[in-house]
């Protein structure tokens, strides 16, 4: 064969891959949003329409996208991924999520697998690979090629959903391989600054993690910088650089998220929320709230609970 045969017969593997995922996700997800399957760590979304840019927070993970295209932002930088670039994040990032390719006829299709970065650093000492360096300017996100080397194993572990009782058995090996693949991909250099132990990228993996067990106590970032062996400096410089953010602002962002999520799910009402997280004045939290949201508290959980309930009714349709 040609290289030119070689090159579309290599397209249209990966073009079919790609339809057999959509067609899984479109499936398991019909009057959905975001779904959880029976394989650990692995959900499904669905974007019917375009939106603006919307708070998430971005946990270690592939982000790959079967059908249409959406967006994460993360302070200034922009990225974009869709059928020919996956997302891939190695810390907890603070971010706004945009759908920018979507209809009811033909929605925005994906999946999002939550990383290992265990399994990162043990693979890392069995792959081949050039050194790391501690680029903390490139941040911690980064876009990676959709390659049929790469949709293979992802094809395999969506097949699993349709027989539950090897999931157990199968899924922890296929994920396995998920991570090795990356680790021979674009993305390598990027995980591998956080899977290395002792670098600036490690440490503040690991004041990200002391943030979210202690986000409702006032952060101290001495008290911080000390627990990950950093000047306050040098905390700063770096944790910056890789979320966007200050550990303040970060702790901020935490809080108010959680906050949401107790009035969305446990019934609180916006004081008590507030000082549940550590707020002690309600009109602050109402306005950081505001700000961060687009609303006050009252305003955008009961715009969050009508759209679950139409979500619940088109489900019902479809039922």
């Amino acid at each position: 064969m040609s290289d030119q045969e070689v090159f579309d017969a290599s397209s249209r593997a990966r073009t079919a891959l790609l339809d057999q995922l959509a067609d899984v996700i479109e499936r398991r997800t019909a009057g959905d949003e975001d779904c959880p399957t029976a394989i650990p760590y692995l959900t499904f979304f669905r974007r019917e329409k375009l939106t603006d840019p919307n708070p998430c927070l971005i946990e270690p993970s592939i982000v790959f996208v079967a059908q249409g295209a959406k967006q994460l932002l993360i302070g200034n930088q922009a990225y974009t991924y869709d059928v020919d670039r996956f997302l891939i994040a190695s810390l907890d990032l603070p971010g706004s999520s945009q759908v920018l390719q979507a209809s009811p006829d033909k929605p925005c299709l994906g999946l999002a697998l939550r990383l290992d970065l265990r399994v990162i650093t043990e693979l890392a000492g069995h792959v081949r690979l050039p050194p790391s360096r501690d680029r903390g300017t490139d941040g911690s996100a980064a876009l990676g090629t959709v390659t049929q080397a790469m949709l293979e194993p992802f094809g395999r572990l969506l097949a699993l959903l349709d027989r539950p009782d090897e999931i157990a058995v199968l899924a922890p090996l296929i994920e396995r391989e998920i991570h090795y693949r990356l680790l021979k991909s674009d993305v390598a250099p990027r995980l591998l600054q956080i899977a290395a132990v002792g670098s600036h990228s490690q440490r503040i993996a690991r004041a990200i993690d002391w943030i979210k067990v202690n986000y409702a106590r006032p952060l101290s970032i001495e008290e911080l910088a000390a627990h990950v062996q950093m000047s306050t400096s040098t905390l700063h410089h770096h944790f910056r650089q890789l979320t966007a953010m200050s550990p303040l602002q970060y702790q901020k962002w935490m809080r108010l998220n959680e906050a949401r999520r107790m009035m969305l799910n446990e019934g609180m009402d916006a004081a008590g929320a507030a000082f549940q997280v550590g707020y002690e004045s309600p009109s602050q939290f109402s306005r950081e709230y505001n700000r961060l949201f687009g609303a006050p508290p009252k305003r955008d959980i009961g715009s969050l609970r009508e759209r679950a309930g139409k979500a619940s009714q088109r489900v019902a349709m479809i039922n």
